[in-house]
């Protein structure tokens, strides 16, 4: 919902282990997106599905919500593009450009309401 990501709609899979919800499922995206926590082969850096934090008792909509929320506020902290997450911190205004530009070439039409 947030500038630079809010031009354009992204897809996410969800990839369930048979033994879930004892295993956290893995969040993938199929879309690709220039951001910190987000790597070239779409795998994000999503600490409420790591093996660590992982609680059964969580739900997908959590998870996706989680999702949502951290790609509409890109965490330096939580990185997989250190490069990314610098350019993030050093020069946000190229930042947004590039991830503005990127959407703009990558995403999907966004539907409307």
């Amino acid at each position: 919902n947030n500038p630079p990501y809010n031009t354009g709609a992204f897809c996410f899979e969800l990839t369930f282990s048979p033994n879930h919800p004892h295993e956290p499922p893995c969040a993938t995206l199929r879309t690709p997106i220039y951001h910190p926590s987000v790597d070239l082969e779409g795998r994000v850096c999503q600490p409420l599905t790591s093996h660590g934090h992982w609680d059964p008792a969580t739900r997908a909509i959590q998870v996706l919500q989680d999702l949502l929320l951290q790609l509409d506020s890109p965490d330096p902290r939580r990185l997989l593009r250190p490069d990314v997450a610098r350019e993030l911190q050093e020069r946000p205004e190229e930042f947004r450009r590039r991830a503005e530009e990127h959407s703009r070439l990558h995403a999907e039409p966004r539907p409307q309401p």
